[in-house]
């Protein structure tokens, strides 16, 4: 992907920018190519908590290369350190999250206090800083969930479109991003069984389990096409293709042993990322779609009146295992040498 023409008629040159979670796999790439774009942006900031991770970021990004680039040290728990942080940004990407769902299952309170108090710290935060544009990151797993890791999701995903309801007159939108596993990123599956190929061993959940599929160069072009063309209070869902786990089982170790462990607690056969119950207050915006929130201020029609889109069929619904778009095997080994190991060869 060419960043550079994608975002070429962009304003994120003169934005300032700052992304919590910013050393993630998201928040990596997400600075990787506003830099690429821009390298002398107005002002870039990288908010986490892991400062041995944001000096080997300072590595890779020198600041006489990238002098707008700045690394802040704060919890999204700590609503008075976002304050500060928030000091002259415009415009902010909330990647910052806990998202092991075992770990939810075992520890969560700690999962509601970042992914759920985190959100509203952050929410109150852009509300007295003059905050322009938030864009929050979501998950399949937030659509009709059963792990407590998505219950937190839909709870921040809610929490962030219901600001919009008391924005009063500021020039403020909060939009939501939701889409399904990102390919290459810590603790998805297809860096786990590239590990786990080398044992000769490969555990799968189902094998008719389905997730959805979306390489971390297409999740931050969703992000920066919603900073541009969000009215605020959307949750936009990407149109991406799925996956069968046997066949990401197969396309990397077609010769290992395949051995069937049964599902995690929390886990869903497949994932879905709009439900039959949003149908209604759902519309296609081509590459994309919308779902709008279920009140009056942000009607379908009102919302067609702004923007190019069409309706969805009242019993629509965007499943992983119903989805019309399956990556084959071959497909898959293709995406794995593009977006993670270039000398990938199946075990």
């Amino acid at each position: 992907m060419d960043m550079r023409t994608k975002h070429q008629n962009r304003d994120i040159c003169d934005r300032s920018i700052l992304i919590t979670g910013g050393t993630g796999s998201f928040g990596k790439a997400f600075v990787r190519a506003v830099l690429d774009h821009c390298p002398k942006v107005k002002r870039l900031v990288v908010f986490s908590r892991d400062e041995l991770k944001q000096f080997e970021m300072q590595q890779e990004f020198p600041v006489d290369q990238y002098p707008a680039l700045r690394f802040f040290i704060g919890d999204v728990r700590d609503e008075r350190r976002l304050r500060r942080a928030l000091e002259g940004i415009d415009t902010v990407v909330h990647a910052a999250a806990l998202k092991q769902v075992p770990a939810a299952e075992y520890n969560p309170f700690e999962f509601i206090k970042t992914n759920i108090m985190g959100a509203q710290n952050l929410i109150e935060a852009c509300m007295d800083m003059g905050i322009k544009r938030v864009v929050a990151l979501s998950t399949d797993k937030a659509a009709a969930p059963i792990n407590l890791y998505g219950a937190t999701k839909l709870c921040s995903d809610k929490l962030f479109v219901a600001g919009n309801n008391f924005r009063g007159e500021r020039d403020l939108r909060f939009s939501v991003v939701r889409y399904g596993n990102v390919m290459g990123s810590r603790g998805s599956v297809i860096p786990f069984f590239l590990q786990k190929a080398k044992s000769g061993l490969l555990p799968i959940t189902d094998p008719n389990m389905t997730r959805f599929n979306i390489s971390l160069e297409d999740g931050v072009e969703m992000v920066l096409w919603a900073l541009e063309h969000a009215l605020g209070g959307e949750i936009f869902v990407p149109k991406i293709p799925s996956y069968r786990i046997s066949d990401v089982a197969e396309a990397v170790g077609p010769n290992c042993t395949h051995k069937i462990i049964g599902a995690r607690p929390g886990e869903k056969l497949h994932e879905e990322m709009i439900t039959t119950s949003d149908s209604p207050n759902t519309v296609d915006l081509g590459q994309y779609f919308a779902i709008l929130p279920a009140n009056a201020s942000m009607s379908i029609d009102r919302y067609l009146e702004k923007q190019s889109a069409a309706v969805v069929d009242p019993k629509f619904s965007y499943n992983s295992g119903s989805n019309p778009d399956f990556l084959n095997v071959e497909q898959i080994r293709n995406l794995i040498r593009d977006h993670i190991d270039p000398a990938f060869s199946p075990a």
